[in-house]
């Protein structure tokens, strides 16, 4: 039965970037194909929400699972449902997004 008390817990760029570079998190990027383009972390899995699939969701055992999109809305989203469904126990939403990623100046990728 899934948890009625986990909730999607915001976090922002730079808490996730720590956690990443201390090998506690897992990046799920949870935006369309086409915006791979403008900026992707090579580090993330890569499952769209329109075609969101379970089986895709990265390996966390014993790290914590970091949900991104573009600004945040779509990762929460995404978040909220594997927390209700009870996929997972706990799941971060990267406040801001890939927007605030690379605003911040953290290592992406372009094209």
């Amino acid at each position: 039965m899934p948890a009625d008390t986990a909730q999607v817990q915001e976090i922002d760029t730079a808490t996730a970037k720590t956690w990443l570079d201390n090998g506690d998190a897992v990046m799920l990027d949870v935006r369309e194909a086409p915006e791979l383009f403008e900026a992707r972390l090579d580090i993330a899995t890569h499952n769209p929400m329109s075609s969101f699939n379970l089986e895709s969701i990265p390996a966390s055992k014993g790290k914590k699972l970091v949900i991104f999109c573009a600004h945040g809305m779509r990762s929460h989203q995404v978040a909220e449902y594997l927390l209700r469904e009870g996929i997972v126990t706990e799941a971060y939403s990267m406040s801001g997004g890939m927007v605030a990623w690379a605003q911040a100046g953290l290592p992406h990728e372009k094209g």
